[in-house]
């Protein structure tokens, strides 16, 4: 039987591109798809598919908050996550709401559609650079009681940039985040950490924390 996949993204040319892909695909068969969270929520639970290819930036509510709802209600439905960032915050908010996988939009069709196979016999697709990073996160998951525990997995990555010696300007695109974003994680982790500079935000990190 083919996999039944819905699809929800707000851009029309990306949505059209994509159901066009998935009736090309004798193995899946798309059953429908929704240009923001609201519809979605709406008519996901009345047909509901298996595999949902879901776009993180949706208008009004997110893609992540999209997740966490259907996934209450629809335990049994797999969340395929696509974005155009590897962004390491969304990364882990979108795992932690439900999803099951995380691609960028720029992957190759045939990427896609194995992804897509994959999610649904229970894998957990992700581009190798993101899936590192999950990696690097459990590894180097600090004990609770130290001061790095409170730090977001986009405020540690932060910080292990920062502690490689890269600038704020080198931080943001190794990220691909805004330079804003960047002074935010500066304000947040010194607040965090307790510390006023560069330097001792680094050497806290290195110590683990002490």
């Amino acid at each position: 039987m083919p996999i039944k996949v819905a699809i929800v993204e707000d851009d029309e040319g990306i949505r059209t591109s994509l159901t066009a892909l998935i009736r090309r695909a004798p193995t899946l068969k798309l059953i429908g798809d929704y240009p923001d969270a609201e519809t979605a929520l709406q008519g996901i639970p009345r047909r509901p598919p298996e595999v949902v290819l879901m776009d993180i930036n949706l208008p009004r509510m997110n893609g992540m908050e999209c997740v966490r709802q259907l996934k209450t209600a629809l335990p049994a439905v797999q969340f395929l996550m696509l974005t155009v960032y590897e962004d390491s915050e969304s990364l882990f908010n979108s795992l932690k709401a439900g999803a099951s996988g995380y691609l960028l939009k720029r992957t190759a069709s045939a990427r896609l559609l194995e992804a897509i196979h994959d999610v649904h016999s229970g894998g957990s697709p992700m581009t190798p650079q993101l899936a590192r990073r999950v990696v690097q996160f459990f590894v180097r998951v600090p004990e609770s009681g130290s001061p790095l525990a409170r730090l977001t997995p986009g405020e540690r990555e932060f910080l292990e940039q920062l502690a490689n010696g890269y600038a704020y300007k080198e931080i943001a695109d190794r990220m691909k985040i805004s330079i804003d974003t960047v002074r935010s994680y500066v304000r947040t982790v010194y607040e965090k950490l307790h510390v006023h500079s560069r330097t001792e935000a680094v050497v806290k990190f290195l110590k683990g924390g002490a």
